[in-house]
């Protein structure tokens, strides 16, 4: 199991950057994919179609969101920390996913600074 720990600058306020990880719609407009996603602990989330699910487990409005994601039968929960924090070019994003399975990190660490983050960031920045 390994751990992967980025700072993610975002071209938005942590406000708007919490509404497209948290906001079905906005999820949509960012990814072009369905997405399930309520807010809430103990709610479960669905993203870009079903290729990523997990838990919800901690939400603080505009500063942290932490998730558990499933990969398979593991034992050891994956876990998925955000935390935002002003920046002045919009909002620093502190991540952190633990346990992540050793056969899935590289394309984990891939998933997050192209697919998600990388997506994120373009869509802000109009590219």
């Amino acid at each position: 199991m390994k751990t992967y720990k980025k700072y993610y600058i975002i071209p938005e306020i942590p406000e708007i950057v919490y509404q497209a990880l948290t906001n079905e719609m906005t999820i949509k407009l960012w990814t072009g994919f369905e997405a399930k996603m309520k807010p809430e602990p103990n709610t479960e989330f669905s993203l870009w179609d079903g290729n990523i699910v997990g838990k919800n487990i901690e939400f603080e409005e505009s500063k942290k969101i932490v998730q558990e994601w499933f990969f398979g039968d593991q034992k050891e929960k994956s876990i998925v920390t955000m935390k935002l924090h002003k920046h002045k070019k919009g909002t620093s994003l502190e991540l952190e996913h633990t346990n992540i399975p050793s056969e899935d990190f590289e394309d984990m660490c891939e998933g997050w600074d192209n697919a998600y983050f990388g997506e994120i960031i373009d869509f802000y920045t109009g590219e």
